[in-house]
């Protein structure tokens, strides 16, 4: 199936069983957001909004809410796309068998943006920002934001749709002191592509001509996030996703896409920023409010009977989770091209994908080495943390197979085998006042952080817990210590106030731990507040442990030192506490959560969903 538009992707959805229509009146203002997390919790259906309070659009989400509906959306392409991004990843391919990939060549041609002398029926009709559906989807949100966009620029030195970048910014429609109507906010990092052209723009002191494209083929919407290999253009890959080349126009200077069910147009000009946020984010927490570009509104246009698609932004795992799922799916083995040496790199959802890999990669050194150790990891460990997305994490596990396969999925299991080996005062290295992700606020500031890398080769060198050692039990100050998974327990302690207390409190809690001794088999401790919490499940571990920590700040050791300056110790800490500094967490509201309990009552359009 390819589709034209939106409205084809959800009539198909909709005859096979994948869409539902949500008939009543819903909300804006929270209801819309706590419908789809409800329904995508339960792995339920896309659904259409057909009525939503304040806008005469219909809204829809959760169209990527499963790896298996996404890949249902794209049955009749996705294929021809994994073969030419294979041929991408190796080009050799191409070479050594021409006639085999004589369709991935003719596919890649067939999907060049085509571009059309009118823009319709996108520019059929111009609207403002205040008829669109103001979606808010957390209580302490600055606003309404498009979650869904597909923000494109191009470069000002070389203007051209083949030069251009399509990415998934965020975008605040209303609230902060955003003037309705004339003004909106662009969230995204400086090393984007857009803010690659932004910066051209503003040394050559003029305005940057930004479209936002809502809607039109799933395709586009996937595009907008894709890592892709150099050379390949997110609007070519739209074609090959979509089976239909990208179309497009000129309107008044700015580029439009012609299948769009919605288009933002307007400039950001050199130096002009107003407050942007808070908005519930990915790591599960609010990002504050910072500074970021402005945009004048130019026009606003939207097609006959235009969707609004959106998702909603939280603790993983939501929509995104899948997201990420199906482009692994699609990019393959790129990571092994990338970072030769690399088998594996698991960016692990349930830590909000940043703050946390998994990876295994090769070990060919130990020919020349008396004991194995890691040391071809730690090349490609610097490799991983200075590649693309992959720089943004702050905790990196990896060890290498020897005489056994290993899978990072299996989070576990995976841990488990690098803590059965790993020598803690040896084998723990910290990169410091480093960037980090702009959402993370458990660092020293908006981006900056430190990393860790936990590297582990050899032999088994120690059995682990499986019970709370008898040395962590009792202890003043300490309470509820519980067995997380084999060789961690997380204990609870007193809130945490400063850094300058916690640096006493670590001094004397490690020396008493050193005197007691009993820890050989419990090589990771993670304080926190709440024990029962952290030990509840794997998901609740991965999450506080990883977000709430900076290895610089919160790691500390028993026995602990520096050799050369390499510190070192037998036992690590974590101080998973929550810090006065940090962005608050997502608390849904509990009235509005009551109150969508009458959308899936009995004889209601969510009435067969089970929540």
């Amino acid at each position: 199936m390819k589709y034209r538009n939106m409205e084809d992707c959800i009539n198909d959805l909709e005859q096979h069983g994948h869409l539902i229509r949500v008939k009543e009146e819903v909300d804006p203002h929270l209801e819309m957001a706590a419908i789809h997390m409800k329904v995508h919790e339960a792995k339920g259906p896309a659904l259409l909004f057909e009525n939503v309070k304040g806008s005469k659009f219909q809204a829809v989400s959760n169209l990527f809410g499963t790896v298996e509906r996404s890949k249902f959306m794209f049955r009749g392409t996705l294929e021809g796309v994994q073969r030419v991004m294979a041929v991408r990843d190796d080009p050799m391919k191409a070479l050594k068998t021409p006639f085999q990939h004589v369709r991935t060549g003719l596919a890649a041609w067939q999907a060049l943006p085509k571009q059309k002398s009118i823009s319709l029926p996108v520019s059929a009709q111009e609207i403002q920002i205040s008829d669109l559906p103001l979606i808010k989807h957390w209580p302490m949100d600055g606003g309404a934001f498009v979650t869904l966009p597909q923000v494109y620029s191009e470069d000002p030195d070389k203007p051209g749709i083949m030069n251009s970048n399509l990415g998934m910014y965020r975008v605040q429609l209303d609230g902060n002191d955003f003037e309705m109507n004339k003004e909106i906010g662009l969230h995204y990092q400086i090393h984007r592509g857009i803010g690659i052209h932004q910066a051209k723009a503003v040394k050559k002191g003029e305005p940057l001509k930004v479209s936002i494209f809502i809607g039109g083929p799933p395709a586009h919407t996937l595009s907008a996030v894709m890592p892709l290999p150099e050379g390949l253009s997110e609007m070519t890959f739209a074609g090959l996703l979509a089976g239909r080349r990208f179309r497009y126009s000129y309107k008044d200077g700015y580029c439009i896409s012609n299948d769009a069910d919605f288009v933002i147009t307007g400039d950001i000009y050199p130096g002009e920023t107003k407050p942007e946020g808070p908005f519930g984010d990915h790591l599960g927490y609010y990002s504050l409010t910072h500074e970021f570009p402005l945009m004048r509104v130019h026009k606003v246009y939207a097609k006959p009977n235009a969707i609004w698609p959106f998702t909603v932004v939280g603790r993983p795992p939501q929509e995104d989770t899948a997201f990420g799922d199906l482009i692994h799916e699609i990019t393959g083995d790129a990571i092994k091209q990338e970072i030769p040496g690399v088998k594996e790199v698991h960016a692990v959802d349930a830590a909000g994908v940043h703050p946390l890999l998994f990876a295994i990669g090769s070990e060919r050194y130990t020919p020349y080495q008396a004991v194995k150790q890691p040391t071809e990891l730690l090349t490609i460990a610097n490799r991983i943390l200075g590649t693309g997305q992959l720089s943004l994490a702050k905790y990196l596990f990896i060890t290498a197979e020897d005489q056994r396969p290993l899978d990072t999925h299996k989070e576990v299991e995976f841990l488990t085998y690098i803590l059965e080996r790993m020598d803690m005062q040896r084998d723990i290295h910290f990169h410091t006042h480093t960037t980090i992700d702009t959402l993370d606020y458990s660092g020293t500031g908006l981006n900056s952080g430190s990393k860790v890398v936990f590297a582990a080769y050899g032999d088994k060198i120690r059995e682990l817990c499986t019970e709370v050692p008898e040395s962590l039990k009792n202890i003043r100050g300490y309470e509820n210590p519980q067995l997380i998974m084999p060789g961690i327990v997380s204990i609870q302690t007193s809130a945490f106030t400063s850094y300058a207390d916690t640096a006493q409190e670590m001094q004397a809690f490690t020396s008493l731990l050193k005197e007691q001794g009993g820890l050989d088999s419990c090589p990771m401790i993670i304080l926190c507040d709440d024990s029962s919490f952290l030990s509840a499940n794997l998901s609740n571990f991965l999450w506080a442990t990883f977000t709430r920590s900076n290895p610089s700040h919160d790691m500390y050791g028993v026995n602990s030192g520096y050799d050369h300056k390499h510190w070192g110790c037998d036992q690590v800490i974590i101080d998973a506490r929550t810090k006065p500094h940090q962005a608050p967490p997502l608390i849904p509201d509990a009235s509005v959560e009551k109150s969508i309990e009458r959308f899936f009552v009995k004889g209601a359009s969510l009435g067969s969903i089970k929540i």
